[in-house]
């Protein structure tokens, strides 16, 4: 079975590339979605990221308020770092063991898993094969701003904190750039996913 990182800048299109490896055949596996899982009341990080990061960051209900914990991490370098510690752990362990799962069943498979810092954690190193899903900064910016709840000086910000995406590309075996039009990715994700297929037989 072949193993795929897929990763990419802020608002490049890795979720749209990821849903069409998946309509394709793959697995796909969201980073993400598992950092959702391992913060909810009970899971794994849970109780870490509470105690270092105080019940303020907590909702009416006892869950997580990820817009709160935000608020207090990702100004901070070294508390970016602690949530990294506590969140990373947990969502690699689940990853592989949904990859394990499937790899039993689809030996010849191709499990993708989609995350936004999979170079920046060193996590790319796990996989045979690493996607970089890019565009240019302009329509970057213009697609971040359209997100729910965006503020010009957040979205500034985190993309000021992001490695740059020339700085990913030394990393990547494949380059999906998704500045045109929604078919010419398409494209390009075929063209990646019968590599991936050669590959794999």
């Amino acid at each position: 079975m072949l193993r795929v990182g897929l990763t990419g800048g802020l608002a490049c299109g890795k979720t749209f590339v990821g849903e069409a490896l998946a309509d394709l055949g793959c697995l796909l596996i969201g980073a993400d979605d598992l950092g959702h899982a391992v913060l909810a009341p009970g899971a794994e990080a849970y109780a870490g990221v509470v105690r270092e990061f105080g019940p303020e960051i907590l909702d009416d209900g006892g869950r997580i308020d990820r817009a709160k914990l935000a608020a207090r991490a990702f100004g901070d370098p070294r508390k970016l770092a602690t949530l990294n510690r506590l969140v990373h752990p947990p969502v690699v362990r689940r990853e592989e063991s949904l990859i394990a799962g499937f790899a039993a069943a689809h030996p010849h498979g191709i499990a993708v898993v989609e995350a936004a810092i999979l170079i920046e954690t060193g996590s790319y190193k796990r996989f045979d094969r690493v996607i970089l899903v890019t565009c240019d900064e302009e329509r970057q910016f213009e697609r971040a701003m359209r997100r729910p709840g965006a503020l010009e000086a957040d979205v500034r910000a985190r993309l000021g904190r992001q490695m740059p995406l020339e700085e990913k590309r030394k990393y990547a075996h494949f380059v999906i750039d998704t500045s045109g039009e929604k078919e010419n990715t398409l494209r390009q994700t075929r063209m990646v996913y019968d590599a991936l297929r050669r590959i794999e037989s």
